[in-house]
């Protein structure tokens, strides 16, 4: 991959910022060209008030990361904690590890709350009291089901998400690079991002965007895109990481798609 698999070809990156560089080197070591745009900004919340909260709360049994953002966010302030720690994936996990945290439970295989709640370790939870370390918002199937299990399910918001507004000029220079052939895919890592983007973008963007291979992980994002911008050819990565967002990319070159 870095002896230019996707050398000539733009690849859209609208992740947040700071999480994008780690995606836009891995693109650009392939010899594509990274246009970042990103479209949801992540800050998290005053430590202090994250800490008073989750000291407020009953003692956990489990604690359950979301995402890396929850770990980024909230894991300082659980450290210390004699819970189990949960990671709803890999990446998760590494940036749980990073603080000093060692994950009990993690799926095998996969990164999505459907794929964390197969794990035996949540089959039976009767009576355990969980924290679910989140942004402000967020879907409620995975502690839902988890109460349904007989849990006592408690939240703790370590950050928030909003969109980005990028300013009247970014938004036309992207329409205008579309429309000159410098994107040739684009890439989103959840269903939020990909209704941030489709609310940022001008209606010819869109038009063009219809037209352009998209790369997401995970069948929620994939279903959803297919189902706000019809005729959208999608196309599923195995995982989000920054390596499985390449290898997909790749693959769609190879395959004389991209």
């Amino acid at each position: 991959m870095n002896g230019g698999a996707l050398a000539g070809r733009g690849i859209l990156v609208t992740r947040p910022e700071d999480q994008a560089i780690e995606l836009a080197a891995a693109i650009e070591n392939a010899g594509g060209k990274a246009v970042r745009f990103p479209v949801i900004e992540i800050t998290g919340r005053d430590r202090g008030v994250v800490a008073d909260e989750f000291a407020a709360l009953p003692a956990a049994d489990i604690i359950i990361f979301v995402s890396r953002n929850a770990a980024k966010f909230g894991g300082e302030v659980c450290t210390g904690a004699r819970a189990v720690i949960a990671a709803i994936g890999p990446s998760t996990e590494a940036a749980l590890a990073a603080r000093g945290l060692a994950v009990g439970i993690v799926p095998e295989d996969g990164f999505t709350s459907e794929q964390f709640l197969d794990h035996p370790s949540v089959a039976d939870v009767s009576d355990k009291n969980i924290i679910i370390v989140r942004g402000e918002s967020g879907r409620e199937l995975l502690g839902n089901e988890l109460q349904r299990r007989g849990a006592v399910v408690h939240y703790l918001s370590a950050y928030r998400r909003a969109i980005m507004r990028p300013s009247r000029a970014a938004v036309a220079e992207i329409d205008d690079l579309w429309r000159r052939g410098g994107i040739n895919c684009t890439t989103v890592l959840s269903v939020e991002t990909l209704e941030n983007l489709l609310q940022l973008l001008l209606p010819t963007t869109i038009d063009m965007l219809r037209d352009t291979p998209l790369v997401a992980p995970g069948g929620r994002v994939i279903q959803t895109a297919v189902r706000l911008v019809p005729g959208l050819k999608a196309h599923a990565a195995s995982g989000p990481a920054s390596e499985e967002i390449l290898a997909a990319l790749v693959d769609l070159q190879n395959s004389g798609q991209l």
